[in-house]
């Protein structure tokens, strides 16, 4: 397991009387350990629950509401077509996810630079569901901290084994859930109650996938937790290109806190000065990874802000001001000027700008529907009886959310006779159609860069043009013509 230096030159400075401690994820043999959060109140996870609670809600409710007569979130990977929002996409439409992923890049970039790893703590899903769904079942079954601690050695008994199977029976049903909304993401939430009511039997894939997708949940927050966070995620290792000593990150003030040492009743025993921070390490039992932050920023640090509202809590019991572990920028806790305009935020916000105008721009040139030409597969023209022929299909798509009616029509410069194989369509949404279109012009009338134009109009008023090329060879008595 990585570890990061625990002792910053910050720290160092500040002339701690006490080596740093290891990690609670970590034994003194270098085995992990679970990590058991300390209960904390205040502002920040006040705020951090209503967060958690709306970000939940709009993951169970994306499926089941419908907007323009389809799910807000439908990612029908098998038939290539999405619905989000309101809008609807088909495979053609997957060049914006190149903007899309761009814009939310270069956004974190910034939001990173500027705040830290806000997303981590407020937003990330593997702190969203493990704080607000995983640990609260935990601490509701096994209680607080305390006894959570006391059972972690203490004998198997039927009481015992009697939680251990209800707190996992949660996981295991909380995980079977989550699986089943993330399903009915690409299924919708009617095909999958279906699939349901039919068995597993019929449907094996959807059913092997849900199986996969409840192991990893049940895996990740029963067990792995922090981990993912500290092993897997890339994020973290980051941070430390992305931060400055200007960027807002949770964080202790050594200058107020230094000297730290246990808070004597008495005044008259305290034999020498000391800061705020009274070594209580409140702060490291309610981190989620386990660092101790007054020994400066790390890479396990999530931003969640827990050791604050524990500190506050303290702090404001023993009568001192809060704010010992507050947001605040490096340079700021150490009493240097903070800088918030600086050359690193402006190259990030003018990335992430660019890439969101480009994702407004895509979104915004889409139209409702698409027409193009396709050429008969064989030979380009066919000569008969003095004219010249080109046969084509007019490929129509549907990409509003609700069904269309398109009027069709083909515009010449030149006498022809246009035929095609209907003059109107009816689509339902993402549907598709192709018209056959023959377009006939006598050989002697032909000049090179003959054009025609088709003309789609929907019920909307909306109209397409699309330009045709009309490809003949040299016609017999007209030497003047080229072919084409």
């Amino acid at each position: 397991m990585p570890t990061s230096v625990r002792q910053s030159s910050e720290g160092a400075a500040a002339g701690t009387d006490t080596p740093p401690p290891a990690t609670e994820a970590l034994r003194s043999d270098g085995r992990r350990a679970a990590i058991h959060t300390l209960d904390v109140k205040g502002r920040f996870i006040r705020a951090r629950r209503l967060v958690f609670a709306a970000l939940i809600a709009f993951y169970v409710a994306a499926p089941l509401v419908r907007i323009g007569g389809h799910p807000a979130v439908h990612l029908d990977v098998a038939t290539r077509r999405f619905f989000l929002f309101g809008s609807t996409f088909n495979a053609q439409d997957f060049w914006i996810v190149l903007f899309l992923g761009t814009a939310l890049l270069f956004s974190l970039l910034f939001l990173t630079a500027w705040r830290g790893r806000l997303w981590c703590g407020w937003a990330c899903p593997q702190t969203v569901f493990l704080e607000a769904i995983y640990r609260p079942i935990e601490r509701l079954i096994d209680g607080p901290r305390s006894r959570r601690l006391k059972l972690r050695g203490a004998p198997w008994t039927i009481g015992r084994v009697a939680r251990g199977t209800i707190k996992h029976g949660l996981y295991m049903l909380i995980s079977l859930f989550l699986s089943h909304v993330a399903l009915s993401l690409f299924l919708s939430a009617s095909e999958l109650a279906a699939m349901v009511r039919e068995g597993p039997g019929l449907h094996p894939a959807a059913f092997t996938w849900s199986v996969a997708v409840t192991g990893a949940l049940y895996f990740n927050f029963a067990w792995f937790r922090e981990q993912l966070c500290i092993v897997l995620c890339p994020y973290g290792r980051l941070q430390s290109v992305l931060h400055d000593r200007d960027s807002i990150v949770v964080g202790y003030d050594a200058r107020r806190g230094e000297p730290r040492g246990k808070m004597m009743r008495s005044p008259s025993l305290q034999q020498a000065p000391r800061g705020d921070c009274i070594d209580c390490r409140k702060c490291v039992h309610a981190c989620p990874t386990g660092i101790d932050i007054r020994h400066g920023l790390q890479m396990e640090c999530v931003a969640c802000a827990q050791c604050a509202d524990a500190c506050d809590e303290v702090m404001l019991k023993i009568g001192r001001a809060p704010g010992l572990i507050r947001h605040a920028a490096t340079n700021a806790l150490e009493g240097r000027p903070h800088r918030v305009l600086r050359p690193r935020l402006f190259l990030y916000a003018a990335t992430a700008a660019a890439a969101v105008i480009a994702l407004v721009l895509s979104l915004g040139s889409r139209a409702d529907f698409e027409v193009a030409v396709v050429r008969a597969p064989g030979i380009p023209w066919i000569v008969e009886n003095g004219r010249v022929r080109n046969q084509l299909d007019l490929h129509v798509t549907n990409k509003s959310p609700s069904s269309a009616h398109f009027t069709l029509a083909v515009e010449s410069s030149v006498p022809a006779d246009i035929r095609m194989g209907q003059r109107t369509l009816e689509l339902p949404s993402l549907g598709e159609a192709r018209v056959p279109l023959i377009i006939r012009v006598d050989q002697c009338a032909l000049h090179p860069g003959m054009t025609f134009t088709a003309v789609t109009t929907n019920d909307a008023g909306i109209t397409r043009r699309q330009a045709i090329g009309f490809i003949a060879p040299p016609g017999p008595g007209c030497p003047t013509n080229t072919a084409r």
